[in-house]
């Protein structure tokens, strides 16, 4: 059953980013276009820039996505940078209580810690990451992470980490993900980008079963959902098939980096792929601002969304910087600020 919430605010804007890499380019031009893309995204006055962490995907550049988001803390002043998600199974949460208090160290109220409980990856390069083929518990690891970043262990300190007072959010396609952010009173965030079956099921879920804390008296959620806005419909379907393309290859096994946009998906995929293809993007929004806006708001309305991160990714750079600014003038409130103090970009590659 659907949750429906009746506010009227609209949600925030946030921005997902997989640090796709183009064919014919290379993993650093795809690195050094995000870290100049979320200086755009300041400019533009978005909410948070989030960074995905993926393994042995040949499109996408943002497996170390801790890295990377020190890079982009680095290049931008004002707008909050997180993992989307930093999945805590693949590593010892000393070790990310450490490196995100480092970065919250130098960053200081800007950095977000977006955890989730898939590795990222196929079984290949989970066995190469996690050297074990045990299930790890997630709610032990998180429940191990906070005790290092309140300064309860003993023995053991996070120095940085401990006391650091960076928000936590859990993020997940499923039920169980949902389940526990309600039981801790953490925010949420549904990833139906790629995998929208279950989001009103969890989103149900997470508002029906929420325990408020003193940090987190009401629940905050998030979805994340494909975002492609041009200056037509037209121009804005035919950027997006370059996603459809990715996904068309995953759909076959043979993951490939990103293709430039083509005409007609119809001569690329049989019947059968495009259904697994539309079924895997079937909470895309696709469009001019007047076509995807009124979708969106049904969106957030549907779910209780109180924020929206949008994944907008398109071959061509300028397309994507232009899909960016007709997503953040959506609703008035993200219309940049004339004193965002980000730095300017310069010499961003094309």
């Amino acid at each position: 059953m659907a949750f429906t919430c009746t506010s009227s605010p609209p949600p925030r804007l946030s921005l997902l980013d997989l640090a796709p890499v183009r064919q014919g380019h290379t993993v650093g031009d795809a690195l050094r276009r995000t870290v100049a893309l979320a200086a755009h995204a300041e400019r533009l006055g978005f909410h948070r820039y989030w960074l995905a962490e993926h393994h042995n995907m040949a499109p996408m550049a943002s497996s170390a996505n801790t890295v990377l988001a020190g890079a982009v803390l680095a290049g931008t002043s004002t707008i909050r940078v997180g993992t989307g998600s930093l999945n805590l199974s693949n590593y010892a949460p000393l070790v990310v209580a450490e490196q995100i208090g480092t970065l919250d160290a130098l960053h200081p109220g800007r950095m977000d810690l977006g955890l989730g409980r898939a590795p990222g990856g196929d079984p290949w390069a989970t066995s190469a990451i996690r050297r074990r083929s045990d299930d790890r518990d997630f709610a032990a690891q998180l429940a191990e992470l906070l005790s290092y970043r309140q300064g309860t262990d003993r023995q053991v300190r996070a120095i940085p980490g401990e006391g650091a007072r960076v928000p936590i959010h859990l993020l997940g396609s499923g039920v169980h993900s949902a389940a526990l952010a309600a039981r801790l009173g953490l925010p949420f965030t549904f990833a139906a980008h790629f995998a929208p079956a279950r989001l009103d099921e969890a989103m149900a879920l997470y508002h029906s079963t929420f325990r408020p804390t003193k940090a987190m008296p009401e629940p905050y959620a998030m979805v994340s959902v494909n975002a492609v806005l041009a200056d037509t419909d037209e121009e804005a379907a035919r950027l997006f098939t370059s996603v459809q393309q990715r996904f068309l290859f995953t759909v076959r096994g043979r993951m490939r980096p990103l293709d430039p946009p083509v005409d007609d998906m119809g001569p690329l995929w049989t019947p059968s792929e495009g259904t697994a293809v539309q079924e895997q993007l079937a909470q895309s929004y696709v469009g001019a601002p007047s076509t995807v806006r009124p979708r969106l708001e049904a969106l957030a309305v549907r779910t209780g969304a109180r924020e929206l991160i949008l994944m907008s990714e398109t071959y061509d750079q300028d397309a994507r910087e232009r899909s960016y600014e007709l997503i953040a003038g959506l609703w008035p409130q993200q219309i940049p600020s004339t004193t965002t103090t980000s730095p300017a970009r310069k010499g961003a590659l094309r």
